[in-house]
């Protein structure tokens, strides 16, 4: 059985340590992700943060609280969200799911105070916030919006607000007399940090400061620059947009007439195709809306095993789902059956590859089907990524979490949907876009998100490098029962297919284990961060199965997702030592006769 180690002792704390914002929590030992999802006592007690969609970050726990104890009652709860049109969106959903709710929840909008004083407003980013009230006994309805959509508030918007409802230059939106005024409206002063030549994009202030997180506390305090956050977001567009567009190391590929036509060549690719969201999960979520808004409301197509709220969203939200969770040929045999006899469906929604068995679909024929019976196909490529594969040409949008690679650094979550030019609805998409789109990504973390990022593309080849090391370490284990890495995939050749000549098969990969124990051992004596997440600079690991299936194990079981299975994500490094931590895991395996499958005998 597995043993308590000195490495191991630091359950509930944030990964990486010391950072306010996390999106990762250490849960060292197989023992203590039970005790998460059980909700044992001494586990709990000690998180200090989790997955931000799954655990609600004290920040905003804290500013709920509050805005109850202003304008509710101690029988409700309040949840967050960045505007009326979001909140919204959960009331519906409660109504739908909880009839009851209706006249016992509503929302209440926060905006800035028109009384306090402050310098021209047009400079500064707001203070805006919207809050729904509810009955504390419907929390498990409300929490599946939360979790679901991604569309809450993030926990630095929440710092933000409380300091400005604490003080009083953020209100509630009812009790603002709608009188005509003169002149902006202020609510704060204005700090030296806020001159317009500290800009944080400088050469100087990377130089200055080595902790992004005092960079924008300290030098920027709460009196955030609109123009910086702007610039921001645009810098993040302009990243993504320029690595979908730029022919990578095209004099190269030439050399290899099989690869050309797997360069880069989007005709028509702007930035302005490019949507950020607050997270990769909200780019689904809203992705799935806009198309249900254009298209006939039919059932929609979950291929592969999924990411699990991908599944939620369009089973809970719209007509429905037709599930493939194998993602294999014959699911689309099965698809193509259904199609001829007249079946349709509004859209197509798969990794490229799946989490966590990396499998990939075979998007050329997915794109045939899609073209002869008109449905849209949204590809997730957050794990493969967009410097390995490119897989704009088979998609109407594709879908990435910037938390994960593009970001690496585990402390800022947000997500983009990028249209295709070249699709069937890509004008639809975007005339309907113009008009719904709210760009809710928070300015404080688009400045986090948009430092991070700076060295996406150098960080890619060393991720891809040691994954590829870490898979044969894995391999030659006797006691491992299936490593699952796209280059040793038996759908290999479909992500070949889209793997640009650059491109390597990314830093995700899962392995299940023969026994159980096993893999607990295996994984108590592993010494890398263990918890949520994927895509960080450093190596992380999970059991995967456990944190995103525990109450539905056997169900997973059925598409080959294993209780054992253990996932990493693979970091930066350096490659021995790595070796040498995933060995010695390896090792404390007590060893045994074993039959001829691996297993003991």
């Amino acid at each position: 059985m597995p043993v308590p180690l000195a490495f191991n002792d630091n359950v509930g704390e944030t990964i990486p340590a010391d950072t306010p914002h996390a999106v990762s929590v250490s849960l060292p030992t197989w023992a203590a992700n039970v005790g998460y999802e059980e909700g044992q006592k001494w586990v709990m007690d000690k998180m200090k943060c989790g997955y931000p969609r799954f655990f609600v970050h004290k920040s905003i726990d804290r500013l709920a609280l509050e805005i109850v104890k202003r304008h509710g009652s101690p029988s409700q709860k309040a949840m967050l969200f960045p505007t009326h049109k979001v909140a919204n969106r959960l009331l519906e959903f409660m109504h739908r799911i909880a009839p009851e709710s209706q006249g016992t929840a509503r929302i209440i909008d926060f905006v800035p105070n028109p009384k306090t004083e402050s310098h021209d407003e047009s400079q500064r980013v707001l203070p805006r916030l919207s809050a729904v009230l509810y009955p504390a006994e419907l929390w498990p309805v409300a929490k599946q919006v939360w979790q679901h959509s991604g569309d809450g508030v993030s926990s630095r918007r929440a710092e933000f607000c409380e300091k400005h409802l604490v003080d009083g230059s953020m209100v509630d939106k009812a009790t603002i007399y709608d009188k005509p005024r003169k002149g902006p409206r202020r609510y704060q002063r204005q700090m030296s940090v806020d001159s317009p030549h500290q800009s944080p994009t400088s050469e100087k202030d990377d130089k200055d400061s080595t902790d992004p997180f005092a960079f924008v506390e300290e030098r920027f305090g709460r009196n955030l620059n609109v123009q910086f956050a702007k610039q921001a977001k645009l810098a993040i567009r302009r990243r993504i947009a320029g690595s979908l567009t730029s022919d990578l190391d095209l004099q190269e590929a030439l050399k290899h007439p099989e690869d050309a036509e797997r360069t880069r060549n989007t005709d028509g690719l702007s930035v302005d195709d490019v949507f950020l969201y607050p997270t990769g999960m909200s780019s689904i979520f809203n992705t799935h809306r806009s198309i249900m808004a254009i298209r006939p409301k039919n059932k929609s197509i979950s291929f592969g095993f999924p990411y699990v709220d991908t599944l939620k969203i369009l089973q809970k939200w719209g007509p429905g789902a037709l599930f493939y969770g194998n993602g294999e040929q014959e699911d689309l045999d099965d698809l193509e059956k259904r199609l001829e006899s007249g079946e349709r469906f509004l859209g197509f929604f798969c990794e490229f590859p799946s989490n966590p068995l990396l499998k990939c679909p075979d998007l050329q024929r997915i794109r045939q089907l899609a073209d002869k019976y008109d449905f849209a196909v949204v590809i997730d490529e957050t794990i493969g990524n967009f410097l390995n594969v490119h897989v704009l040409p088979y998609a109407d949008v594709v879908v990435s979490s910037l938390t994960k690679v593009f970001s690496g650094d585990s402390n800022v979550m947000g997500g983009s949907a990028i249209l295709n030019p070249a699709g069937r609805y890509y004008d639809t998409l975007k005339k309907y876009m113009a008009q719904d789109y709210e760009d809710n990504f928070f300015e404080e973390d688009a400045m986090f998100l948009e430092r991070n990022s700076r060295d996406f593309v150098s960080r890619i080849a060393r991720i891809n490098s040691n994954a590829e090391t870490i898979c044969e370490v894995l391999m030659q284990h006797p006691r491992i029962k299936q490593v699952n890495y796209p280059k040793f995939s038996p759908t290999k050749k479909y992500y070949d297919a889209c793997r640009l000549p650059t491109g390597g098969y990314g830093g995700l990969l899962s392995a299940t284990f023969y026994s159980m124990d096993d893999a607990m051992v295996f994984y108590d004596n592993l010494n890398t961060a263990k918890g949520p997440s994927l895509g960080t600079n450093f190596t992380l690991s999970s059991p995967y199965a456990l944190l995103a299936h525990y109450t539905e194990l056997d169900w997973a079981a059925t598409f080959g997702v294993e209780a054992n299975l253990v996932r990493f994500s693979v970091g930066l490094e350096e490659t021995e030592a790595l070796k040498n931590i995933f060995k010695t895991a390896l090792d404390a395996i007590p060893s045994s006769e074993a039959n001829g499958d691996g297993t003991k005998a």
